[in-house]
């Protein structure tokens, strides 16, 4: 963990010295940073009546695996080693997405729901038991559920359900730049539950805190509540950095109720972008986690230990319709605390991973091809072969996503 620490620090390091000599004309972003708050006369009477917006998408894909396991799965012994696209040689269907908003210069509210394998994968924390005499739960559907309150125009508050803050890659195909997603994102969280507000100190720099339930359940499993925080700035134009923690008691409550223990659950995380130029784009996403005691009635740590990983994003813009982008991914849970092991022993994985995705778009925008290669390498046999036995520390994939949205 000393070395992943050192690692993040450097890289960071590196990024700041590196975004010194950044060029004005460098302004694409790949998160969106505060506006700036000068409106005309029209944005304004337009933002006081507010606007209603509907969007969503849907995407389906075919991903080749050159090991030909016998299960026609990308899921290694562990179970976990795709987070979403876990079909092998056969076509499957991710995620159907409608997103209702309404923007007002006092409110905004979000309903944002999906349906298919990838949205139940995203909600794999809830079971259709916790809502007591229910036979079937609607709450399934719902990815984010939220409204955001302007007190000011500096500070806001937010409630319901929403998006992790935590790291780079998001649930929804189009905004994500591979389609495969990487170890850091399966490792979550997905979305919390709670309050929380956020204060702009100007339009370069922001600090948001909340409490929240339990890591990625839509209902809360003991008393304590999670402290989550995100600290926005940009140093300099085009260069964007997310500071992303969360801390939060994850034990199970005891038959009164009570939470036992005081058992711990902590992710730090680093994400930061920077548009070198118009057409060249990078950006680095570091999280280093630890964990102790009971973990939602799961895994058991009788001591803190710790997982994290590194990754690093780059893509080139050739023209407005095809673009090129990689991905170097390394992840460390050799102490088999998180995903990324073992069943039946417990034994942890580190894997190292590399992925090439173009983008090619099409019909006026609306249509996303997005050929891409993986290759994951692990530190032990992780992989089926044909036979069913689990002879293979490494597995490429090869194949395509189509994701039409409006």
């Amino acid at each position: 963990m000393r070395k992943l620490l050192f690692t993040i620090f450097s890289i960071f390091t590196t990024f700041t010295v590196f975004a010194e000599d950044t060029p004005e004309s460098a302004k694409k972003t790949t998160k969106p940073a505060p506006t700036d708050s000068v409106q005309t006369a029209e944005q304004k009477k337009e933002a006081a009546e507010g606007k209603f917006t509907f969007s969503g998408y849907l995407d389906a894909y075919y991903f080749g695996n050159l090991n030909n396991p016998s299960t026609r799965s990308n899921l290694g012994i562990t179970g976990v080693e795709r987070a979403f696209d876990q079909r092998a040689g056969q076509f499957g269907i991710g995620l159907v997405q409608t997103k209702a908003s309404y923007t007002s210069n006092k409110i905004d509210g979000v309903i944002d729901l999906a349906f298919g394998p990838f949205a139940d994968l995203g909600n794999y924390g809830n079971v259709l038991s916790l809502n007591v005499g229910a036979a079937t739960s609607t709450s399934l559907a719902i990815k984010q559920a939220y409204f955001t309150w302007k007190t000011t125009p500096k500070l806001s508050f937010t409630a319901g359900q929403f998006g992790t803050h935590i790291g780079y890659e998001v649930i929804d195909a189009p905004v994500n730049y591979n389609y495969s997603l990487s170890n850091l994102f399966n490792n979550g969280p997905f979305y919390h539950i709670g309050i929380k507000g956020q204060y702009a100190f100007s339009d370069k720099a922001y600090l948001m805190l909340g409490l929240v339930n339990n890591v990625d359940n839509i209902q809360d499993n003991n008393r304590a509540k999670g402290l989550i925080g995100q600290l926005f700035f940009s140093p300099v134009s085009g260069w964007n950095v997310y500071l992303n923690a969360i801390v939060s008691n994850e034990a199970n409550a005891d038959s009164l109720g009570k939470t036992r223990g005081t058992n711990s659950y902590s992710l730090f995380d680093l994400t930061t972008t920077y548009q070198i130029t118009e057409k060249f784009f990078l950006g680095v996403n570091a999280a280093a986690g630890s964990q102790k005691g009971d973990y939602q009635g799961g895994t058991f740590a009788d001591k803190s230990k710790g997982w994290g990983g590194v990754a690093l994003y780059t893509n080139y813009a050739f023209s407005s319709a095809f673009g090129l982008g990689a991905r170097y991914e390394t992840f460390d849970n050799s102490s088999g605390i998180r995903f990324l092991r073992d069943p039946s022993t417990g034994e942890g994985r580190s894997v190292n991973s590399f992925t090439l995705t173009a983008n090619i778009t099409a019909a006026d925008g609306h249509l996303l091809l997005k050929p891409e290669l993986r290759v994951d390498s692990y530190d032990k046999n992780t992989f089926f072969d044909e036979r069913g036995n689990v002879t293979k520390k490494s597995q490429t994939t090869l194949g395509m996503a189509a994701i039409f949205k409006f």
